[in-house]
């Protein structure tokens, strides 16, 4: 199999191509970003690419190659999206937009995952369980609308036979490692990778909401799973919650406390930040995942056991 994945140079990019080799060693990737991404894989079945999306000779020429499934990851994230709309149209909407349309044309029924966001909810959400199904989208950030209009445009495309389209609902990944984003969500990361390096770290929330988390580890599983379901499995709706866990700040904070020791958590200052807690505030913090697990999805691995990873793998990178 000849898997392409865009936004391959981010974090999110780098761990599923290290484990869709891990999975299959005999899996050819390419990988695309802006700026060349690197290889992690010790796979010579890697190709590297810069390619900037938003014009659509460079979606050409990817799919050109006739890969046998794309995942598509490439975007601006969520506090990015919400300071720059312009921006945000132009790389989470419209160049995702023309990707497809070069697919379903050049390379029509191949398997599309969509790596979409829990921010197409809105405050309504919050108020009860999210599942796929019972839940009216109402986004309340520029990022969850133009995710959510792209899920719809590939829904339209798997109903009428274009592409075989999935479109897998992250949560918050924690811990990512290497430097902060623009994810309005930055932070949950931040509060565990600066300490553990001995640098102080600031918490713009109350530490009393929760948040929809997801190991690296677990991630990295689920992507590839997403690839390996039967089409007929998602049926109507190809959008499916990815399981994860609630945590609140002060619940991580507790965690990296007992991993780590008190010193590691003082590093942590609160600083209020009232629009990021505003975008934080219209996520849903509990799920309904029981359609994930239907399909094969894995659960979690929880707080303690995800800082130790980070701090583990961190420890083997220096």
């Amino acid at each position: 199999m000849k898997v392409l994945i865009t936004g391959a140079g981010g974090f999110v990019g780098q761990i599923l191509a290290k484990k869709l080799i891990e999975t299959d060693s005999s899996t050819s990737l390419i990988l695309a970003d802006v700026k060349e991404p690197p290889n992690p894989t010790s796979s010579k079945n890697v190709q590297s690419v810069a390619a900037d999306l938003t014009d659509i000779s460079a979606s050409e020429n990817l799919i050109a190659q006739a890969p046998d499934a794309v995942y598509i990851l490439h975007g601006i994230m969520s506090s990015g999206s919400e300071a720059n709309l312009e921006l945000g149209l132009k790389v989470n909407f419209e160049s995702v937009r023309q990707l497809l349309d070069v697919i379903r044309t050049k390379r029509p029924g191949i398997k599309v995952v969509f790596t979409s966001s829990c921010a197409i909810f809105g405050r309504k959400a919050v108020e009860n369980v999210a599942t796929e199904t019972d839940i009216v989208p109402m986004p309340e950030s520029s990022y969850g609308t133009q995710k959510l209009m792209i899920e719809f445009l590939l829904n339209d495309y798997s109903r009428r036979g274009l592409i075989d389209g999935r479109i897998v609902r992250l949560p918050t990944v924690f811990v990512r490692a290497g430097a902060p984003t623009a994810a309005a969500s930055s932070f949950v990361s931040g509060i565990v990778r600066e300490p553990v390096h001995g640098k102080e770290s600031e918490l713009p929330c109350d530490p009393s909401i929760g948040i929809w988390l997801t190991s690296p580890r677990t991630l990295a599983t689920n992507l590839v799973h997403a690839i390996m379901v039967p089409a007929e499995k998602f049926g109507h709706f190809r959008q499916v919650l990815l399981p994860g866990y609630t945590a609140t700040s002060g619940e991580i904070l507790d965690a990296l406390e007992q991993v780590a020791g008190k010193e590691v958590r003082a590093l942590v200052k609160e600083k209020r930040d009232e629009t990021i807690q505003r975008i934080v505030l219209s996520w849903p913090a509990k799920y309904d995942t029981s359609r994930a697990k239907e399909l094969g999805f894995s659960d979690d691995v929880g707080l303690e056991q995800t800082i130790r990873d980070f701090i583990e793998g961190e420890k083997q990178r220096s």
